[in-house]
């Protein structure tokens, strides 16, 4: 209840339009060849290397095939860490994401946050939005919450 009520409760306090994002368990999104060559520039370590997040290019559809990865404590029970896809809606991606642009910082009560520049296609215009991707990590719980302005 609390995932979904985040991004409201965001546009409620802020007044700007916030866009929730889907957040989903690793799929085929996640697979090594989606990873863009270089690999140097499309993933980097946050929290002192307990959390990498990488940029996924899956190519099709052409207008959003991007999608963000972010492997995060808690561990399981072998040592792995949790695997999470984020993608704008459904299986639908971003037109751009530049994580070699990413800011973050850290919020003891809400967990490390992290603000991409995203880009996302608007299929009522056929055109494409320049925003900020923003996802926030609680190494603690797990949950991870994603949304763009």
């Amino acid at each position: 209840m609390t995932r979904l009520l985040a991004p409201f409760l965001a546009t409620i306090i802020t007044g700007l339009p916030v866009a929730a994002q889907t957040v989903a368990e690793c799929d085929w999104r996640a697979a090594a060849q989606a990873l863009p060559e270089p690999w140097e520039a499309y993933t980097r370590t946050f929290a002192n290397g307990a959390i990498r997040m990488a940029v996924m290019d899956v190519i099709e559809p052409a207008a959003g095939p991007m999608h963000l990865l972010v492997l995060s404590p808690p561990l399981d029970e072998t040592g792995g860490r949790q695997c999470r896809i984020i993608s704008l809606q459904d299986t639908f991606g971003f037109a751009g994401l530049r994580l070699d642009l990413a800011q973050a910082s850290y919020d003891p009560a809400r967990g490390l946050a992290v603000s991409v520049p995203a880009t996302r296609w608007l299929s009522d215009s056929d055109s494409y939005l320049d925003g900020t991707l923003t996802t926030t990590i609680n190494q603690a719980t797990g949950e991870i919450f994603a949304w763009m302005d």
